[in-house]
């Protein structure tokens, strides 16, 4: 194992806020390939074939995430959005900065608002509420821009990073039709992308785990779409 796979199993081990490095650091770029090529042979070549095993065994249904998604947006959707949406919100706030805890948790009243909006639960209210956090989020980033890291965060840090994994994780069940205890195994691989994703993002930064997440995410839609 290379120092740096020991550094993230150190790492992962007892998470502790750490300074990352950035992608202009001496290295920083070498670091980054060799996670995704480390996530790359864990998921293509350990968990996929195990998963389809069980998959098969259990009669499960094939994930349905971008069964509505035209053609064109597809790739742009996989490769590009939701890598950097999935990344500022599960991780983007790890550093602790006040301005980002701020974002965050605004960012979690605006998706429930929008799922109001979706399932038409007092849908001219929650639209509105929307709207305002479009003007109260950046206006709080603003004057919270120079705050430091509380506390709390620093004694939670551990406990924060663990349950940013595990939602990570069981999110992607609602790519499945239908829930069952059985479907549990199948989020290994978005647990096992949050491990990685984590340990890029608190040792070289967010545009790390950004560039792992997407070119992870084009990889899997090649070869599924070649496939």
């Amino acid at each position: 194992m290379t120092p740096l796979l020991r550094d993230m199993a150190s790492y992962l081990a007892h998470p502790r806020r750490i300074s990352p490095s950035g992608l202009r650091a001496r290295g920083a770029w070498g670091k980054a390939l060799l996670l995704l090529a480390f996530h790359l042979v864990v998921l293509l070549g350990v968990l996929s074939p195990l998963l389809g095993l069980w998959q098969s065994a259990m009669g499960l249904p094939a994930p349905e995430a971008f069964g509505a998604v035209p053609k064109a947006w597809l790739v742009p959707l996989v490769v590009l959005i939701a890598p950097v949406g999935e990344e500022i919100v599960f991780r983007g706030w790890l550093t602790g900065r006040v301005r980002a805890l701020w974002l965050l948790a605004w960012a979690l009243v605006a998706g429930a608002l929008l799922a109001m909006v979706n399932y038409h639960v007092a849908e001219l209210p929650a639209a509105l509420g929307v709207v305002a956090i479009g003007l109260i989020a950046p206006t709080g980033w603003w004057f919270l821009r120079r705050r430091g890291v509380p506390g709390w965060f620093e004694a939670a840090f551990p406990y924060l990073v663990w349950l940013s994994i595990l939602i990570f994780g069981l999110s992607h069940l609602t790519n499945y039709p239908q829930l069952s205890w059985a479907l549990l195994p199948m989020i290994l691989p978005q647990l096992w992308a949050g491990l990685v994703l984590t340990y890029a993002r608190m040792r070289i930064g967010l545009m790390a785990s950004v560039l792992i997440h997407a070119a992870a995410n084009g990889t899997a839609i090649s070869l599924a779409l070649l496939g």
